[in-house]
């Protein structure tokens, strides 16, 4: 082209026209030229090249060229075309105008380092989708990651472009950047702490997407819905949403529930707490009633063979009440919850199973459930563990046992009204006798 424009300062100059009108009328031209031809690629670019890319992404069965078509990456990718022909031709088309070829450098420069930018958002927001999609990567924290690539690239870029501005090399300002570190740190403290703990998060797989986490000193009790640079976004159970530093997950303590449903069991901790003066031992009538059902049969019949060998090779005079082996009430209706919980289907039979006697207080003899649910759903686990002490709760009379509660309001006032009938029987009885006297 430059021999071109040449050829074509000559021809003007053999038409009459001064040599200085002749060159410029030829840059003129050149510089028209060369917008035109920009025009033309970016016309190319995107209207035939980016759509027959478009048109072959749709067609193929890869996932990659889709996502690519998704995040834009091809579309941005388009916009180079343009200035990378006014980078080729401005310094043919302005020649010795060094200014007017400085501005074009220039603006052309910043704005292939803007493409590029935007192109690298493009394919860091692409690789954040296919690791999200994928199998494994649905739960890592990605986000974190392309944000601080992200910040550090547009850093990197704001100095590129000042460079230009300034006419300086990028060493010039990278040099000065030691002396700015302190400030630098100050103001993004928060996205320098983020992208560490970010890293300490996801290569110890503290926290994913989806996770149910516990965070009191910060109101979150939830599901993890976004994992960034800076912030956890937590979706509480009522709907509400907490933000939680990165950090803070980090330098505080919290609770992940991804465990249990990983395992597949969900923890029943409750437990009954006995009156104590309902405890005692079995007579013939409690073990005739007790017989009858099906669950304490086997136990029954293997407790109360035991027991019948040991007083007998004992000798103890059994009429006397502290003599030898006996049944209890309690021992026996505790031998039934786990009957009753062995042969529960929704009970996680493989993990810890406790059916135990804690320190007795001023509430009576706490009887403690510690088994799983094989469910890990809430409602259903909830469902489960309900209908576990309804039915304790509705049997326990059979075993002459009394759960302990608090007196309420009713019970007080049967209480005065149990000593208020016979006094006013008697102040009755009274006045009857006046009366007839």
């Amino acid at each position: 082209m430059d021999s071109l424009l040449t050829d074509y300062i000559l021809w003007l100059e053999t038409q009459g026209l001064p040599f200085q009108h002749a060159e410029w009328l030829g840059r003129a031209t050149a510089v028209m030229a060369m917008l035109f031809l920009a025009f033309v690629a970016n016309w190319v670019a995107k209207r035939i090249i980016l759509r027959s890319v478009l048109a072959i992404a749709r067609r193929t069965t890869m996932t990659w060229d889709d996502v690519f078509v998704e995040t834009g990456v091809f579309t941005r990718l388009s916009h180079l075309a343009p200035a990378l022909v006014i980078d080729a031709l401005g310094p043919i088309a302005l020649g010795e105008n060094h200014e007017a070829l400085r501005f074009t450098e220039s603006a052309t420069t910043i704005y292939l380092i803007i493409i590029g930018l935007m192109v690298l958002h493009a394919l860091l927001n692409a690789a954040q989708l296919l690791i999200g999609r994928s199998t494994r990567g649905a739960h890592i924290p990605i986000k974190g990651f392309t944000q601080a690539i992200m910040l550090i690239a547009t850093l990197v870029a704001g100095i590129f472009i000042l460079a230009t501005l300034m006419g300086k090399t990028p060493v010039y300002f990278l040099s000065g950047l030691g002396a700015l570190t302190a400030i630098v740190i100050l103001v993004f403290k928060d996205a320098i702490l983020g992208f560490v703990a970010g890293i300490q998060i996801s290569v110890n797989q503290m926290v994913r997407i989806g996770d149910w986490i516990e965070m009191p000193k910060n109101g979150a009790d939830g599901d993890v819905i976004d994992v960034s640079l800076t912030t956890v976004k937590v979706r509480n159970w009522d709907k509400t949403i907490t933000t939680i530093p990165t950090y803070s997950l980090i330098s505080d303590s919290f609770k992940n529930w991804r465990g249990m449903f990983e395992t597949g069991g969900r923890r029943i901790k409750r437990s009954l707490f006995i009156d104590m003066r309902t405890v005692r031992f079995a007579d013939e009538a409690l073990l005739a009633d007790w017989q009858k059902i099906r669950l304490l049969k086997p136990y029954l019949t293997e407790k109360l063979t035991e027991i019948a060998d040991e007083n007998q090779r004992r000798g103890d005079d059994l009429g006397v009440l502290g003599n030898g082996r006996r049944l209890t009430n309690l021992g026996t209706f505790r031998a039934y919850c786990v009957a009753y919980l062995r042969s529960n289907p929704r009970i996680h039979q493989d993990m810890t199973f406790l059916v135990r006697q804690l320190q007795p207080t001023e509430h009576g003899v706490p009887l403690e459930i510690y088994v799983f649910t094989n469910d890990t759903r809430w409602a259903i686990y909830e469902g489960i563990q309900a209908d576990i002490f309804d039915h304790f709760l509705a049997i326990i009379d059979q075993f002459g046992l009394r759960v302990f509660q608090t007196p309420s309001g009713h019970d007080v006032g049967a209480a005065v009204e149990n000593l208020r009938g016979p006094r006013d029987a008697a102040s009755h009885k009274d006045a009857s006798s006046i009366s007839v006297g």
